[in-house]
């Protein structure tokens, strides 16, 4: 690794940190004024979860640099700065939304022990995986994140929070697109990619 890959690895590192500890700080304190927004603290739980993994990956072989990709994987990677964390209208009643989010949060641990330490907020090759609920999709870990933000906002509903998640969604397209990007030029990857016809939406994208 050169220099400038290894400054380029810390900042990332700790630029993550930072945001998700503005981040927790502040939806804590939302949560001990009100213990019971168990969604809220389940969404905290989720993204600590992304925070520890994407400190402690692997250098990627391969990672795609290209300014849009690293502007678009910073805005959604820490899309919840954007998030209106105070309560907000319950579409669903908070232990139903709540089931939603562990259900997502299930996936998401499960496909984030599949991959270990092969896992970044930048698209990059890691290592191909296959195992696990990589077999179903070849995104999975976008598939918890889907479950579990949607379910925050059923019982969590505000316009600002629509729009977010909605612009959130379609930049997380985007990264997995770029993502196969490099990933593709593994052959691994590209047998892989003819077995698993979905990437993160089953029967969609």
């Amino acid at each position: 690794m050169t220099r400038d890959q290894l400054i380029g690895e810390i900042v990332m590192r700790l630029l993550a940190v930072l945001m998700y500890s503005v981040f927790v700080s502040s939806a804590l304190y939302q949560f001990h004024k009100d213990p019971s927004r168990i969604t809220l603290l389940l969404l905290v739980i989720s993204e600590l979860l992304t925070l520890g993994l994407a400190v402690c990956t692997r250098v990627p072989r391969e990672r795609d640099w290209n300014p849009v990709t690293v502007v678009v994987s910073l805005c959604a990677g820490f899309y919840f700065l954007a998030f209106r964390i105070e309560p907000g209208v319950h579409l669903l009643p908070e232990t139903v939304a709540a089931g939603l989010q562990i259900a997502g949060l299930v996936i998401q641990v499960s496909a984030k022990l599949s991959l270990r330490r092969s896992f970044g907020i930048l698209p990059a090759n890691r290592g191909v995986v296959v195992s696990g609920p990589y077999r179903f999709l070849r995104h999975p870990i976008y598939f918890g994140y889907f479950v579990n933000q949607g379910g925050f906002l059923l019982s969590n509903f505000g316009i600002r929070n629509l729009v977010v998640l909605l612009i959130l969604w379609a930049l997380q397209m985007f990264r997995v697109v770029r993502e196969e990007r490099v990933l593709v030029k593994d052959a691994r990857y590209r047998e892989y990619a003819a077995r698993v016809r979905y990437r993160f939406i089953p029967g969609v994208f």
